[in-house]
């Protein structure tokens, strides 16, 4: 069935839910998964925000949110392999990373905004289903 699960994450509650849920179903069908967090570019001045919070605290906090992958995989005996990237645009950075990862299924959180914050903040998750052609199962 699948040998290759994207799971995307930016750290939230909602996201380890659709990581523990991609985690199981590894699992039960011998796939390995893939852990992915997009690093979005800071919009803090460069000077100020280098000296008040590091060079690497938006890679560093992508670090921590795939290390949790990588533990929930190890716990369930499932095969993993964890990397981000640096992009504007989540939705198109995870379907590049799935593309060049072979992966077969990509299994993400949706936050479900809608009325003014969905299109204030727009919508990864319809994005990728927009624009993707590898299966995506969507957890809310």
């Amino acid at each position: 069935m699948y040998k290759n699960i994207l799971l995307p994450t930016d750290g939230s509650e909602l996201s380890l839910t659709a990581i523990r849920h991609g985690i199981a179903l590894a699992k039960a069908v011998g796939a390995k998964v893939t852990g992915l967090s997009v690093v979005l570019p800071s919009h803090a001045p460069t000077g100020a925000g280098v000296a008040m919070l590091g060079d690497r605290v938006l890679e560093d906090a992508a670090e921590e949110f795939l290390a949790v992958i990588t533990r929930e995989a190890n716990d369930q005996g499932v095969q993993v392999d964890c990397f981000y990237v640096s992009g504007s645009s989540p939705f198109e950075e995870i379907i590049a990373a799935a593309e060049g990862r072979g992966c077969d299924l990509i299994c993400m959180a949706s936050h479900a905004r809608s009325g003014l914050a969905g299109l204030l903040l727009g919508s990864e998750t319809t994005s990728l289903l927009n624009n993707c052609r590898i299966p995506v199962l969507v957890l809310r």
